[in-house]
């Protein structure tokens, strides 16, 4: 697995972001092509390329971004009109960073909503 990602890059500060919240296990950020008035990343610091990287006995790896996600949008007043989150796994789901992640979309009706990737 590579761990020189943008993602990656994100997290040792090598390359700016937008971060929004960070702990000792995930580093969340703004996207820098949103798809939504609010798409918030959310990263796990341990390296998995994908979903099907997940090892079965480590479910709270996707539990924390998923807890941090419904903090985050309950902090900045988007969770009572709705929020969704999204994780694409490899190239048919649209999944162009091969760092697993969580988008956070919200701000605009689904409808209005891009594509993540």
């Amino acid at each position: 697995m590579s761990e020189d990602t943008i993602f990656h890059k994100i997290i040792r500060r090598e390359i700016p972001a937008e971060v929004v919240y960070e702990d000792e296990h995930l580093i969340a950020f703004r996207d820098i092509a949103p798809q939504a008035p609010v798409h918030v990343l959310f990263v796990p610091k341990e390296t998995l390329a994908t979903l099907n990287d997940l090892p079965d006995d480590r479910p709270e790896i996707v539990g924390r971004l998923a807890v941090a996600a419904a903090r985050y949008a309950k902090a900045q007043g988007l969770a009572e009109k709705g929020y969704r989150i999204v994780m694409n796994c490899n190239p048919d789901a649209g999944q162009t960073v091969y760092q697993l992640h969580l988008h956070l979309l919200a701000g605009a009706p689904l409808g209005r909503f891009g594509t993540p990737g």
